[in-house]
């Protein structure tokens, strides 16, 4: 279809970080439609110090999570994005890594769901487990530089003509007249979910989760020790990130700490990541380890799931306690919108984000 007969659509994404960007790249290279989107965010790629969005400070690997094992949705989205970062890896973006899941219970090998998703899987033997391990699995994964890959992104969608606006929204009624009559609203903000009103969603919750990341040598594998057949509160990770301009970098994991949102460094936690990380990895210990930097984060997680879905919401919002905050203007004219929801991964954001990226563009074009 030639792009003078495609139909042109508004679309307003809420959000900058993997999912919302990720969102954006697939509607603007879609042949069908021609979107004119704007991305609105209050943190934006290149923030990279801002604690108050999580995609700079993903693990941005992809590994095992349970819900894969019961949500056949959830299954098809990671498979959907293994393949395309996969496919990724000659560009540098993304690393092809040797990989370890072990298991300090028999759990571990009652959850393999995901054997078919990745590569090269096999089961170790006893003697390839090292204490105080049981069980493992190994396969080849993929590994992302978020510092590299969500700069990646935003540069390929102003070529393509997104437009970026820092802006901190409060309230749905904020984007009415960006969105206009017909255009469409994506509400990827994630942990914000809970706190935007017009949507408000309680469901949302946060992961505290608190990483090293490091400059060494010779930490190629991506290694990752479970307590059970899901995750503890103090997993272990390392993972490799690939380096076009970083190079030798890794990130060791950490803490998964539900419900907590505290933001603070907590350097005993950093010398237990250290040391546990340095049980997998002796060379962190030798000399020539570099500490690069230390990070905090949010992970967005949600009750009974994620959310992926299409809302119609009228606007201005009323409220039975009369609280909405007054709009103004002409955004006190009635008019309903179009919202597609997509946020509450938790910290699987990167291994989910292409699968999802492709359901919401279907969502979006059934709701034109």
């Amino acid at each position: 279809m030639s792009s003078d007969s495609k139909p042109r659509v508004p679309l307003v994404i809420l959000g900058a970080g993997v999912t919302g960007l990720t969102i954006a790249y697939i509607a603007a290279c879609d042949s069908d439609v021609d979107f004119d989107i704007t991305i609105i965010a209050r943190d934006m790629p290149g923030d990279w110090h801002s604690q108050a969005w999580a995609s700079p400070f993903a693990g941005a690997s992809w590994s095992p999570n349970p819900l894969g094992a019961t949500d056949e949705r959830v299954r098809r989205w990671e498979q959907i994005t293994f393949d395309r970062l996969w496919d990724m890896a000659p560009s540098g973006l993304v690393k092809r890594a040797p990989a370890k899941v072990l298991g300090e219970t028999d759990g571990l090998l009652s959850t393999i769901w995901w054997q078919d998703l990745v590569r090269d899987f096999k089961l170790l033997s006893e003697s390839e487990v090292p204490a105080p391990c049981k069980v493992g699995a190994a396969f080849t994964t993929v590994c992302i530089n978020p510092f590299e890959y969500l700069p990646w992104l935003r540069s390929e969608l102003e070529s393509r003509g997104v437009v970026f606006r820092r802006q901190y929204i409060r309230s749905l009624d904020e984007v009415k007249p960006l969105v206009g009559k017909t255009g469409l609203l994506v509400n990827a903000t994630s942990l914000g979910s809970r706190s935007l009103i017009g949507v408000e969603d309680t469901a949302m919750y946060p992961i505290r989760g608190q990483s090293i990341i490091v400059e060494r040598t010779g930490l190629e594998e991506f290694v990752t020790v479970r307590s059970g057949g899901g995750l503890s509160e103090l997993p272990t990770s390392i993972t490799p990130r690939p380096g076009l301009t970083q190079m030798n970098i890794a990130s060791l994991n950490g803490t998964y700490q539900v419900g907590s949102w505290d933001t603070s460094l907590d350097m005993s936690a950093a010398k237990g990541i250290f040391e546990r990380c340095s049980v997998i990895a002796p060379c962190l210990k030798e000399e020539g380890t570099k500490i690069i930097m230390h990070t905090v984060a949010l992970r967005p997680d949600r009750k009974g799931g994620p959310r992926v879905e299409a809302e119609r919401i009228s606007l201005p919002l009323v409220r039975g306690d009369g609280l909405a905050p007054n709009p103004g203007g002409d955004a006190e004219q009635p008019q309903d919108i179009t919202v597609i929801h997509a946020y509450g991964m938790g910290a699987t954001g990167y291994q989910r984000s292409w699968g999802v990226a492709i359901e919401v563009l279907s969502l979006l074009k059934e709701n034109m």
